[in-house]
């Protein structure tokens, strides 16, 4: 394959692929997009068009007091491209937005038809080129083929891969009952770092029960291949067995409950997943039982019967690395750092947060090619929460796919008497120091060099 030096390579025509072509010629910067359909498709898609979405319609809420609806003001702020054009083709949705998909598609595709700095060629690249050849961005997403996932898995030295998404239900902290939970570790070994549901036998039954009795989400075709032991959704577990349950993820042994004389006859484990310690996952409880039945089901558990969940259970092919021990915080890999990743490969999860993905990497490339170096993005922005945050902290031994969430951020700046009022309170300040992130004077001249065009 003939590299063009001088151009920034972006393999994959998805929406992190697609924004971030859109973005690196907003900065003058000549860009090849490399997209394999209609040449390959994949067991997704089923149009030649970039930017396709193949699930549901929705880029979920606009509500400003909700996570997805600050994040599109972040993005807005930032001269997001494909959101302008989701704005463009939005069907009627409440206060959602929500997006005609093959209009949206078709649309995307023809502006960067249009654009003279993006050259699209419609092949299959196996590798990219030596790391002394030119930069790449690969924003291939979770349906990346064999054969580039072989030369990620070379590149990163075999570690920090993933094929399988085995996610358990994150909560938020200020959601819990803490008054239901107990701190300790298994057999006090190390920090008492785990929030602990003691559960009696009556609990523990009903909770087996209605895992046996809920929905299952159904499977795609793309989505089955076998996950390894350690992985298996809870209601199966469920299912081997009366006490599988108490004898597997839920066993009490060593998790004495101090208020109690007796020992629990099941334990539900809660586990610290971000240095703040405003977001806990529920050990062992990956799933494909249906959302709703999450939901409703997890709220037996005690402590939880408010609990707001930020991510659900799900067990589905996707291939992403772990962040945090194979990608630099330029999203370079390593050991090539010419060779970066966005989008859906990082652990985002999410249309917007994949679009936002290619976005804020190629910024990056966009200040490095002009010789500027960009300030931190604020932390307390769920664009710099998630993917400088977030992303990037190795509280957990393995980062798990992650949507934006309220979580991400800092407690709210000032004292609110309801979820409401927090939420607008951590909008009004992020949006505070975004703006304050655009006046710095290296963020003001990539903008200035993006103007000039």
């Amino acid at each position: 394959m003939t590299s063009t030096p001088d151009a920034i390579h972006v393999v994959g025509g998805g929406l992190a692929g697609s924004e971030a072509s859109l973005q690196l010629a907003r900065f003058g910067l000549p860009v090849v997009l490399h997209e394999m359909r209609p040449l390959r498709q994949t067991p997704a898609h089923r149009s030649e068009h970039l930017a396709e979405i193949v699930c549901s319609n929705s880029l979920k809420s606009t509500d400003p007091a909700t996570a997805s609806g600050l994040f599109k003001e972040e993005l807005a702020r930032l001269g997001c491209r494909l959101l302008a054009i989701a704005r463009e083709h939005a069907v009627p949705a409440g206060s959602a937005l929500a997006v005609d998909r093959e209009r949206f598609a078709a649309a995307v595709t023809e502006r960067i038809a249009a654009e003279p700095l993006v050259e699209v060629r419609r092949e299959e690249v196996d590798a990219p080129e030596p790391p002394g050849t030119g930069t790449w961005l690969l924003a291939t997403g979770p349906l990346t083929s064999a054969s580039l996932q072989r030369q990620i898995e070379r590149l990163a030295g075999g570690a920090g891969l993933h094929f399988f998404d085995a996610i358990a239900p994150t909560v938020t902290r200020e959601s819990l009952d803490m008054s239901r939970f107990y701190r300790a570790t298994r057999y006090d070994r190390g920090e008492a770092d785990y929030l602990n549901a003691p559960l009696d036998e009556p609990t523990y039954r009903r909770l087996r029960e209605e895992l046996l009795a809920a929905e299952k989400a159904d499977l795609h075709d793309f989505d089955r291949d076998a996950l390894f032991p350690g992985c298996q959704p809870i209601e199966e577990i469920a299912a081997s067995g009366p006490e599988s349950l108490a004898f597997g993820p839920l066993r009490p042994v060593g998790l004495q409950d101090p208020r109690q004389r007796e020992q629990p006859h099941a334990v539900v484990q809660l586990r610290q997943e971000n240095r703040e310690g405003s977001l806990y996952g529920l050990v062992g409880f990956q799933t494909r039982l249906k959302w709703g039945e999450q939901k409703r089901i997890f709220r037996l558990i005690p402590g939880l019967a408010e609990a707001e969940f930020v991510r659900l259970g799900q067990m589905h092919r996707n291939f992403y690395v772990d962040t945090p021990r194979v990608l630099t915080p330029r999203f370079a890999l390593r050991s090539a750092p010419r060779i970066h990743l966005a989008g859906q490969i990082t652990g985002v999860e999410g249309y917007v947060e994949s679009i936002a993905s290619g976005l804020l990497v190629a910024w990056l490339l966009a200040a490095e090619r002009h010789g500027l170096e960009l300030p931190p993005w604020p932390a307390t922005t769920l664009l710099g929460a998630l993917n400088q945050g977030y992303l990037f902290d190795t509280t957990s031994p393995r980062l798990s796919p992650m949507n934006v969430n309220f979580g991400l951020l800092p407690p709210a700046p000032r004292r609110a008497r309801g979820r409401r009022e927090r939420r607008l309170a951590q909008r009004d300040r992020s949006l505070r120091d975004l703006e304050a992130f655009l006046a710095q004077a290296a963020v003001r001249r990539l903008l200035a060099a993006g103007a000039r065009r």
